[in-house]
C-alpha cells in the first residue's frame, strides 16, 4: 500500500465526461488500497473566463483607473477549482468511493501575502492523513491557499502543480502523479522534432532547468518544491484507459519519473533541449566601467519585477567603456526600455538599443558535469546550418543559445539530432 497524491489538470478535467474519467483512474488507486488524495485544477478555459471578468468589471462601472483590489481578484479566480473539485467529489461518491472536496483554507494551505503570486508557507497536513487512513479520499482546490491576513490566496498560474507537490511533501506521500495532457517529459518538443523521445527518468536539476527554460510540461515552483522535499514525481497522461495494463504499477507506472540524480544510473551527457520563444535584446551603449555600474541597471529592473536574462558585458579597449547586453521577455521589452531611459543619468549609458523576435534554445543535461566539448558540438552543429549566435549563457548543467527567431525549430531539430537524442 502506498499513499499518493494525483494532480488532474485544466485539460483533464474539461467536461464532465473527462472529470469521470479523472474518477476512474482515482478508483484505480483506491481499489487497490492506496490511500489517496487529489488535487485539480479549474476547468479549462474556466480561469481565463473568471480573470476577463475581474479585468472588465472596472470598465463597465465606469472607473476612472483599471486597477482592482488584488484580494477580490483571488476571491473570484480560486472558484474555478472550487466547483471542480466538487464535482470530482460527486463523481467519486457516484463510483461508491467515500470522498469530500476540500478548499485550500481548510487545509489550511498557508501563504504569504502576495495576492495573485503567493508562496507556500506551511502545510498542515494531520487531518488529511487521517481521513486518508479511514480511507476517504481527500478532493483537494489546486492553485490556492489561504494569506495571513485570512484571505483566500492564489499561487499564479500553474499554481495547481505547486499545490500538488506541496501537499505530497505535506503527508509525506510516496509518490505524486501530475497527470496532463501529455504521457510524459520529452527530449524536445515533439511538436517540432517527431523524432522526440519520452524520458524515464529526469533529475530534479534538469527538470528545474527545462521548465524555467521553455518547457511547458511542469510549472518551475512546483519542480523547486520536489527537489527540495525530494517528492518523487511522475509525470503521467490522464487520456490514456484507466485501466490499462501497467497503469497501477506503484513503483514505475507509465510516464516519467522526475526523481534525485541518485535514482539515475546512466546518465546521459545531454538529457533535452528546450526552448523559449518571444525573447527580446536590450542593449546600453557606451556605459562608463566604474563599480555600482550593473547595479544601476537591474536594481531598479528588478524594482519593476522585469525578469533579467543573459547578461553579456564587453569592455572598450581602454578599459574606460563598456556595452551591457541582457535579454528580457519580449512583453516586458516597453517597460524595461522606460526603466532604463528614466535612469539614464544615473546609469550613464550613451545609447540605448533592443531587438525582439529572438529565441532561445537550451542544452540540458547532468552528466555534462563531466564530460568536455558539449558547448563546442553545439556550435559547430549551429554553424554547419548557418545560425548565427548572438549570446550565450552557461551553467553546470545548461548552455543557453539566443538566435533569431525564424531559425529556433531548426536549431532544436540540430541540436536535438547532434547529441544523438533522435536515436532509441
Amino acid at each position: 500500500m502506498a499513499r499518493i497524491v494525483m494532480k488532474f489538470g485544466g485539460t483533464s478535467v474539461a467536461n464532465l465526461e473527462r472529470i469521470h474519467n479523472v474518477a476512474r483512474h482515482v478508483k484505480r488507486e483506491v481499489d487497490a488500497g492506496h490511500e489517496v488524495a487529489v488535487v485539480v485544477s479549474a476547468m479549462s478555459g474556466k480561469t481565463n473566463e473568471l480573470v476577463d471578468w475581474v479585468q472588465n468589471m472596472p470598465k463597465v462601472a465606469g472607473a476612472a483607473s483599471p486597477f482592482y483590489d488584488a484580494r477580490e481578484y483571488d476571491a473570484i479566480v480560486a472558484s474555478g477549482e472550487q466547483v471542480t473539485s466538487g464535482l470530482l467529489a460527486i463523481a467519486l461518491q457516484s463510483l461508491g468511493i467515500n470522498a469530500r472536496s476540500w478548499q485550500g483554507w481548510q487545509i489550511a494551505i498557508k501563504t504569504d501575502n502576495a495576492h495573485g503570486a503567493a508562496r507556500i508557507q506551511e502545510i498542515d497536513g494531520s487531518e488529511i492523513i487521517r481521513r486518508m487512513g479511514e480511507g476517504q479520499v481527500a478532493v483537494v482546490a489546486g492553485f490556492q491557499g489561504i494569506g495571513p491576513d485570512n484571505r483566500i490566496a492564489t499561487l499564479g498560474r500553474g499554481g495547481s502543480d505547486t499545490s500538488a507537490v506541496a501537499i505530497a511533501a505535506g503527508v509525506k506521500a510516496d509518490r505524486c502523479d501530475i497527470y496532463t495532457d501529455v504521457d510524459g517529459v520529452y527530449t524536445t518538443d515533439p511538436r517540432i522534432e517527431p523524432k522526440a523521445r519520452r524520458l524515464k527518468k529526469v533529475a530534479f536539476e534538469e527538470m528545474l532547468e527545462m521548465a524555467s527554460l521553455g518547457a511547458k510540461v511542469l510549472q518551475v515552483r512546483s519542480v523547486e518544491l520536489a527537489m527540495v522535499h525530494k517528492v518523487r514525481t511522475f509525470v503521467r497522461s490522464s487520456f490514456e484507459d484507466p485501466d490499462a495494463p501497467g497503469m497501477g504499477d506503484v513503483l514505475n507506472p507509465p510516464g516519467t519519473l522526475i526523481c534525485d540524480e541518485e535514482e539515475i544510473v546512466e546518465q546521459e551527457v545531454v538529457t533535452g533541449i528546450a526552448y523559449a520563444k518571444d525573447e527580446a535584446q536590450i542593449s546600453l551603449r557606451r556605459l562608463a566601467d566604474r563599480p555600482g555600474v550593473s547595479a544601476a541597471i537591474f536594481g531598479p529592473m528588478a524594482e519593476s519585477h522585469i525578469n533579467v536574462d543573459m547578461i553579456v558585458q564587453n569592455i572598450s579597449e581602454d578599459g574606460s567603456k563598456t556595452d551591457m547586453t541582457f535579454t528580457v521577455p519580449s512583453g516586458d521589452v516597453d517597460k524595461a526600455l522606460k526603466v532604463l531611459s528614466d535612469n539614464q543619468e544615473t546609469i550613464g549609458f550613451d545609447v540605448l538599443q533592443s531587438e525582439k523576435g529572438l529565441v532561445k534554445v537550451s542544452v540540458i543535461g547532468i552528466g555534462m558535469r563531466s564530460h568536455a566539448g558539449v558547448a563546442a558540438t553545439a556550435f559547430r552543429a549551429l554553424a554547419e546550418k548557418g545560425i548565427n549566435i548572438k549570446a550565450i549563457t552557461t551553467s553546470e548543467i545548461k548552455i543557453s543559445i539566443l538566435i533569431d527567431g525564424p531559425y529556433a525549430e531548426l536549431a532544436v531539430r540540430t541540436l536535438h539530432s547532434c547529441y544523438g537524442l533522435d536515436k532509441a
